[in-house]
């Protein structure tokens, strides 16, 4: 069964290739030849999950495809490794990534750049699949440089329109910034455990570095920092909401199941490095605290639906970062795991919008669109009830266990994080019921021209909602907290975090306590505050819509004005490093044209007028060079005779010793 999981990735390589090459004379054909790769990965991904299922304990499989990089000691085979959390991301990508796939049929019907788009899509998909197999450091790079050329040329679909195409140039720029501090540490990696294996170095790195040393730390901050530019935490997370030029099906892909997905994956993965740098943790903990924090507040004045659900992605992943440094590894995964069902669902259910609207995506414009598309508002309401935390949702468990987690922590830092998670928790439930309102509900909005033609989606781009909306409240059960049933998703994991969990408590034991009516407490504030934040939500985006929320606004002044101007990070990017920049280079130029071409045409110019004086004699005249001719034989006769002159007198001088008074 093993021996073909290498044809997980080569499907979709394979799309891609017939797609790109051919899909001029393929037309519309690419997008079922792109289906199909992804449903042969998804049958092929459910054969490699059934033996953990059965028996989650068993030993990760690897499959060796050639023998890659061999100099000296250093030593790199293209192998696939196969283990639980490798079948989680493996699920996660076939699953949503095939009902993108099916929906874009209909959202992309028409456009000019279908075959093209089906083409990099499946290429994305590629891509992801070699990222979450790689059985080393530098193969699992290959992918994570794939995903981000494929964002690349993704998000600048729409190539003709230049604020496009800056989109996917910003997003490009800035995930390389994150890759530099990547490349550093899996460098710094093998200079210390001489390998970039997984197996080898999550082996020997207990033993090599000590816990709490320095050179983990720095490790794993590298590392870390890839993370950051790939998974959009502060403050490389600009990138993401420009992200929204693309076609809407790439943004339910990125923000789903590929791309940001990434850097959770890689940190979790990594779980035995991190559990011996504890003040790594600590600033991915924070980090993500911060990132969840800052972005949910941007969601709740932003009017474009497809940048709110941007910088809900932001946010989400922050919860999914806060897990991760706060050492429930399992946790952050499973939320991550939930989130590619509600988020695939709003992304898609956001381009049915869209695609009704003819292309309008601000939300001011819409309005009581819940008649005309039913199936587009029941799922967007399921999947806002499972992003806000809606009892009985997928999101509810993945984000209960996270908050728990965090709250049981005895350090100050676990509380203080765990308050912000919370009031992150209060934003989102009120920035997506918010969404919810005004894109559905309330009076209409839309442009007359535009009413007369609203209709629900055709069924290639339904389904797939339906689909994902059912995720969004299935797929949570498998991670019932221990108060009902028990985390059977944390068991399923077990077998990839058990080191790392071995590590913090060798070195930590403190670090957390268990208690049922604790863990009860917590989850009755996350009810509290889905109550709260659903109500705040009605009053002032459907009852009491414009005016409560004019009123809102004027009284948070400064605050309000803070999140409408996304806390002004493009203008700080903009004004100190773009505009440095193009100081800099204007300082440059000048040295450059002054200083460095002055010179080299001066000493041009200078050779040019001497040459044009001394052009001047040369007029063909046999006399006149014999007169110059005589002339320059005098001087030299003259230069000869005063030498032999000086050289006399200094004999005479010296042989003759004359008094001085």
């Amino acid at each position: 069964m093993y021996d073909y999981v290498w044809l997980i990735p080569f499907f979709p390589a394979a799309s891609a290739i017939i797609c790109g090459v051919w899909g001029g004379r393929l037309k519309t054909w690419t997008g079922w030849i792109s289906i199909a790769s992804l449903l042969a990965t998804l049958v092929l991904t459910g054969c490699a999950a059934l033996p953990f299922l059965l028996d989650p304990g068993r030993d990760a499989y690897r499959k060796t495809l050639f023998e890659w990089i061999h100099v000296g000691s250093f030593n790199v085979k293209f192998s696939l490794f196969v283990d639980s959390l490798t079948v989680v991301m493996l699920v996660i990508v076939s699953v949503v990534g095939t009902l993108v796939f099916i929906y874009s049929t209909g959202y992309m019907k028409g456009d000019a750049g279908y075959a093209r788009f089906f083409s990099f899509m499946s290429l994305f998909a590629a891509a992801m699949y070699l990222l979450v197999m790689a059985d080393s450091f530098l193969v699992l790079f290959i992918g994570w440089e794939g995903v981000g050329l494929c964002s690349y040329l993704l998000i600048g679909h729409y190539m003709e329109q230049d604020w496009c195409a800056a989109a996917g140039k910003k997003a490009f720029i800035f995930n390389r910034i994150g890759d530099v501090g990547f490349a550093l540490g899996i460098a710094m990696l093998f200079q210390y455990c001489g390998s970039v294996n997984f197996e080898d170095v999550f082996t020997q790195a207990p033993r090599i570095f000590p816990y709490g040393g320095s050179t983990i730390t720095v490790i794993t901050i590298l590392l870390f920092v890839g993370a950051v530019g790939k998974s959009a935490q502060i403050p490389l997370f600009v990138w993401l909401p420009d992200a929204m030029a693309g076609p809407t099906p790439v943004s339910a892909l990125i923000h789903a199941a590929t791309m940001v997905t990434a850097g959770v994956y890689m940190v979790a993965r990594c779980n035995v490095l991190y559990a011996l740098a504890p003040l790594s943790m600590g600033v991915v903990a924070v980090i993500g605290a911060a990132t969840a924090f800052v972005a949910a507040s941007i969601g709740l004045t932003q009017r474009d639906i497809k940048r709110v659900l941007a910088y809900s992605t932001i946010s989400q992943l922050g919860y999914m970062f806060l897990a991760l440094g706060m050492g429930a590894f399992t946790a952050g995964i499973f939320h991550l795991y939930t989130h590619a069902f509600f988020k695939g669902a709003l992304f898609l259910c956001a381009g049915s919008v869209i695609h009704a609207l003819s292309r309008e995506q601000d939300m001011f414009k819409m309005g009581s669109l819940r008649k005309a598309m039913p199936v587009t508002w029941a799922t967007y309401l399921v999947a806002t009830l499972a992003i806000a935390g809606c009892p009985l949702t997928a999101g509810f468990f993945s984000k209960d266990e996270i908050l728990w987690r965090v709250a049981s922590t005895t350090s100050l830092l676990g509380k203080m994080l765990w308050v912000v998670g919370m009031v992150t928790a209060l934003m989102t439930v009120i920035y997506m019921f918010r969404s919810l309102f005004l894109t559905f509900h309330g009076e209409s909005r839309v442009s007359p021209g535009v009413v007369e033609h609203l209709h629900e989606s055709p069924p290639n781009m339904t389904i797939p909602l339906i689909a994902l909306a059912a995720g969004s409240i299935a797929a949570g059960w498998i991670g019932l907290p221990d108060w009902m049933a028990g985390s059977r998703f944390e068991r399923f994991l077990e077998p990839v975090v058990r080191h790392g969990r071995e590590v913090m408590a060798q070195h930590a034991p403190e670090l957390a306590r268990h208690s049922l009516g604790f863990e009860l407490g917590i989850t009755g504030i996350s009810v509290g505050v889905f109550v709260i934040g659903w109500l705040v939500a009605r009053s002032h985006f459907l009852i009491g819509f414009p005016a409560r929320a004019q009123r809102a606004a004027h009284h948070l002044g400064v605050l309000y004005q803070i999140s409408l101007h996304r806390w002004w990070w493009d203008d700080l990017y903009n004004t100190v490093i773009v505009g440095g920049f193009n100081t800099l280079t204007q300082v440059v130029g000048w040295f450059d044209w002054h200083i460095v071409d002055g010179l080299i045409n001066g000493i041009g110019r200078g050779v040019s007028l001497i040459g044009e004086h001394l052009r001047r004699h040369q007029n063909g005249r046999v006399q006149h060079y014999g007169l110059w001719m005589l002339i320059g034989v005098n001087v030299i006769c003259f230069v000869l005779l005063c030498g032999e002159l000086a050289k006399l007198l200094a004999t005479v001088l010296r042989e003759v010793s004359i008094p001085f008074p």
